[in-house]
C-alpha cells in the first residue's frame, strides 16, 4: 500500500497567458477573445452566465484601446515581471510550473508563413527561467485565448483548416523546446467548449439553425488536431508526454431514487467522460450517438479521422477540479448556485465560497478513483483552488486561513486517493499568484499565494506580497505533503 506522496511528485502551480501576461499589443501580438471581454462591475457573481460574444462586440473592442474596460489586456504584467514572479515560485519550492503559450503572440495573423520571433524569444525566456529555477515546465498549447484573426479569417474551429494551422503552431514549439519541455496539454478544459464556444473555439452564435451542431463539429476538429499533435510530439521527441484536460464536473444523484442516479450518469457522460473517452480512450463513446440523434447533430467526419484518434491517445489524464454538482430528473425542486461555467443545483451538504462555488474536498478523491478506474492512466491535477476576497493589511500582510483550509482539505483527499492506488503525477494549484479572473474578468476574485496590488479597475502599485498561505504551501512542498 502506498503511503503518502511519491518521492518524485510534482508540486507546483499554474497560470495562463491570457490572465497573467498583459502586453496585449506588444512585440507583434494581436487580440484574443478574452481581450475583448469587458469587466462588468454589476455582474451577479453567484449566478454563472457566460458573456455572449458577438462580431459587433469584437469590432467595437478592436477600436477601443481601453485596458480598464478590458482587464485581460493588462493582466498582472507577467510579460515584464516573470523573473520576479518565478523567483517567488522557486522560493516556495515548485517542482513544476504550468503556463500557456499565446497562439496570437506566435502567429499574429493566424496563417503567418513564419512565426513571430519576438514572441518565441519571450517564451524562450520563460521556459529557460523555469529550468534555471529548478522547475519542470508544463505547457498548455491552447488556453482560452482564441485569436481574433482566426475568427475573422476562418470562422474558428468550425473550419477544418484550423487543424493544419494548429499543427503548424505545434510543430514550431515542439521543435523549439525539444529537450526543455516534456509535459504538454493540447487544449485547456476542452469540455468547456459547449458552454464557452467563442473563447475556446472561436465559434460565434449568430442565430444559426443548429449552433450546437457547429460546436460539436468544431470539437471534432479539435479532437483530430489533438491526436495529430500527440503523434507529432512523439515523433519529434519520444520523451514528450501529452495530456488531455477537462474541468471535471463531479456529480452526485440528488437522492437514491433510480431516476436521479440515471440523470447523474448522463451528466457525467456528456459533461466529463465524452471528452476523455475520445482523447484518452481513442473513440467516440456509444452514448454520444444517442445524444447526437436526440439533438439533431450530424458530424462531418472525414476518412481517417477516427483512425488517427484511435492510434494517438493522450499519455495522461489532466484535469481541473473546483467544485461538484448534483443531478436530478426533477430540477424544479432544487435551488441553483454558481459553478465553474455551469450554474448547478445546490448541494445542502456542502459549504460554498463567496461566489457560490461549493467546496467538496472528498469529491476530488472520488473523481480521481473514478477516472483512474476507467482509463488506467496517470492523472495530473492541473488546477485546484477557489477564489476568495483578500485584504492587504497596513503592514502589507494577507492573512488567508480560509485558503489554507481549502487547499489542506483537498490535498488530504489527494493523498488518500494515492493511497487508494491512483497514480497521480503532480499537482499544480491554480493561480499561485493573483491574476484576472477567467469568467468575470475581475481582480478581486483572488486565488494566489502571492498578492498583487491591483484592483478591478487597474489601480494599484502592482507590487507582490507574500500571503500567509505562501509559507504554508512552501512547507507542504518541503515535507512532500507530510505536513499539511
Amino acid at each position: 500500500m502506498n503511503k503518502g506522496f511519491p518521492k518524485n511528485f510534482l508540486w507546483g502551480g499554474a497560470l495562463s497567458a491570457c490572465q497573467a501576461e498583459g502586453a496585449y499589443n506588444v512585440d507583434g501580438k494581436t487580440l484574443t477573445v478574452p481581450e475583448v471581454m469587458p469587466f462588468n462591475p454589476k455582474n451577479d457573481r453567484k449566478v454563472t452566465k457566460q458573456l455572449k460574444i458577438t462580431k459587433e462586440m469584437i469590432a467595437e473592442a478592436k477600436n477601443d484601446p481601453d485596458t480598464v474596460k478590458y482587464p485581460k489586456r493588462r493582466g498582472i504584467d507577467f510579460y515584464h515581471t516573470y523573473k520576479e514572479d518565478m523567483a517567488l515560485f522557486k522560493e516556495m519550492g515548485f517542482k513544476v510550473f504550468r503556463y500557456s503559450i499565446s497562439w496570437a503572440r506566435l502567429f499574429p495573423n493566424g496563417d503567418d508563413k513564419e512565426p513571430n520571433e519576438l514572441g518565441l524569444k519571450f517564451y524562450d525566456s520563460v521556459i529557460d527561467e523555469c529550468l534555471k529555477n529548478g522547475m519542470e515546465p508544463l505547457i498548455t498549447i491552447s488556453h482560452f485565448d482564441f485569436p481574433i484573426v482566426l475568427i475573422e479569417k476562418f470562422g474558428g474551429w468550425y473550419n477544418r483548416k484550423l487543424i493544419d494551422l494548429y499543427l503548424r503552431y505545434c510543430e514550431v514549439i515542439f521543435n523549439r523546446y525539444k529537450g526543455k519541455v516534456k509535459y504538454w496539454v493540447t487544449f485547456n478544459e476542452i469540455n468547456m467548449s459547449i458552454k464557452a464556444g467563442p473563447k475556446t473555439m472561436g465559434v460565434i452564435d449568430e442565430g444559426q439553425e443548429n449552433y450546437e451542431e457547429m460546436l460539436f463539429q468544431a470539437l471534432h476538429h479539435q479532437f483530430v488536431a489533438a491526436a495529430k499533435a500527440t503523434k507529432l510530439a512523439h515523433e519529434i521527441n519520444k520523451e514528450n508526454k501529452i495530456g488531455s484536460m477537462v474541468a471535471y464536473f463531479t456529480t452526485y444523484p440528488y437522492t437514491c431514487k433510480p431516476a436521479d442516479a440515471l440523470a447523474m450518469q448522463k451528466d457525467d457522460q456528456m459533461k466529463n467522460l465524452f471528452y476523455l473517452d475520445i482523447l484518452n480512450g481513442g473513440k467516440y463513446p456509444y452514448y454520444s450517438k444517442k445524444y447526437f440523434e436526440e439533438h439533431n447533430i450530424k458530424l462531418n467526419i472525414k476518412d481517417g479521422d477516427l483512425e488517427v484518434i484511435k492510434e494517438n491517445t493522450a499519455d495522461f489524464v489532466g484535469m481541473s477540479y473546483y467544485n461538484s454538482m448534483i443531478s436530478s430528473d426533477d430540477g424544479d425542486q432544487l435551488e441553483l448556485t454558481a459553478g465553474n461555467v455551469h450554474s448547478v443545483y445546490k448541494n445542502p451538504h456542502l459549504d460554498a465560497n463567496e461566489w457560490g462555488w461549493q467546496i467538496d474536498p472528498i469529491g476530488l478523491r472520488y473523481t480521481l478513483n473514478h477516472v483512474y478506474d476507467r482509463f488506467g492512466l496517470p492523472v495530473f491535477i492541473l488546477e485546484n483552488s477557489s477564489g476568495f476576497f483578500d485584504e492587504l493589511t497596513e503592514d502589507n500582510k494577507v492573512h488567508d486561513p480560509y485558503r489554507v483550509d481549502f487547499l489542506r482539505k483537498h490535498i488530504e483527499q489527494l493523498k488518500l486517493a494515492i493511497e487508494d492506488g491512483v497514480e497521480v503525477i503532480g499537482y499544480t494549484m491554480w493561480g499561485p499568484i493573483d491574476m484576472i479572473s477567467s469568467g468575470t474578468s475581475e481582480m478581486s476574485k483572488r486565488y494566489g499565494f502571492i498578492y498583487v496590488d491591483q484592483d478591478d479597475y487597474g489601480n494599484g502599485t502592482m507590487k507582490r506580497y507574500k500571503k500567509d498561505s505562501f509559507y504554508w504551501y512552501k512547507n507542504v512542498i518541503a515535507t512532500n505533503g507530510k505536513e499539511l
